[in-house]
């Protein structure tokens, strides 16, 4: 459906996008991620048409979006970060009008509008004017405009940002159903966002691709398990055997204060069976567990210490 091949851009000197390859199949969600500045909206921007690239090729639904940009553009639906929306049409004027736009046939528009609106969950303001919306309706009609003509491909950048819990959580509904009828590139820096739609995530670090795969995929890749806490009360020497003694146990730290020791260990094993071995370990040499918390890394962990390497390559 899409194929991105070489694709680089400079401005000025700087590499932007640096000679990034993929290619996205029909039917998935796939998650754009990378932090600020790493060429996740200059890539977009390529994709849409809305920018040349320097070099390299871009097809949707193999039409090349630079030698056949009209034919390439009528499989795209793009959300931006901040919607173009016109603040005094009516949300049912602007979506007729976009739908104009998009060459939906007069004698259908009207029916296409109505489910557009439907779909979108934006029926009950379909006549308020837009400036009058919160931010979160805004954004539905930002992406009822996206999918109108029924694109094969849907591009939304930040869809969430400067939502409450509760239009996220909806947003974020709106988006997993796209992808029964579309593909949908999903672009974020918040690695929670993407890892609650995507099937998919593509990582981009200073304008090239780092890693690709699914979440658990992505997981695999560096995972350093589980990272428990511990307030304990014993003799420090009972513990730091404990610790010297468990091959399971891949760092630590260890420090005494007011009276109990703390502790901190990374281990490759599950939060609840870390924390089972190491209470029957630590019962043996009769040391008292005050508190505990075990905690798994997170994919947000996993895409620092991703990013942080690439650093270091550098």
């Amino acid at each position: 459906m899409i194929e991105v091949n070489n694709l680089v851009k400079y401005y000025g000197n700087y590499p932007a996008v640096n000679k990034i390859s993929f290619s996205l199949s029909e039917g998935k969600i796939y998650g754009l991620l990378g932090p600020n500045g790493a060429g996740k909206s200059t890539t977009m921007n390529i994709i849409t048409g809305y920018i040349g690239a320097t070099s390299g090729s871009v097809k949707i639904n193999g039409f090349d979006i630079l030698e056949e940009p009209e034919k390439a553009k009528k499989n795209i639906g793009y959300l931006p970060e901040i919607p173009p929306l016109f603040k005094d049409m009516t949300v049912d004027e602007y979506l007729l009008f976009v739908a104009e736009l998009k060459g939906v046939k007069r004698a259908e528009r009207r029916n296409h509008v109505d489910e557009i609106e439907e779909k979108t969950f934006v029926s009950d303001v379909a006549y308020r004017l837009i400036k009058h919306l919160s931010k979160g309706y805004r954004q539905r009609v930002g992406l009822a405009a996206a999918i109108i003509s029924y694109p094969k491909v849907i591009i939304l950048d930040e869809p969430t940002v400067g939502l409450d819990p509760k239009q996220i959580n909806e947003m974020r509904e709106l988006i997993i159903s796209l992808k029964k009828n579309h593909t949908v590139i999903l672009s974020s820096h918040i690695m929670q966002e993407v890892a609650a739609v995507c099937d998919e995530l593509l990582i981009i670090s200073k304008g090239t691709l780092i890693a690709r795969g699914t979440p658990q995929e992505l997981e695999k890749l560096q995972n350093k398990g589980t990272v428990i806490t511990y307030k304990l009360k014993g003799q420090k020497e009972a513990i730091e055997e404990v610790i010297h003694n468990d091959s399971k146990i891949s760092s630590y730290e260890i420090s005494e204060n007011n009276g109990h020791i703390s502790v901190s260990l990374s281990t490759s094993l599950e939060p609840d069976e870390a924390l089972e071995r190491f209470y029957l370990l630590f019962a043996e040499k009769k040391i008292i567990i005050l508190e505990s918390n075990a905690l798994k890394n997170s994919l947000e962990d996993l895409f620092l210490s991703i990013v942080s390497n690439d650093k270091e390559d550098e």
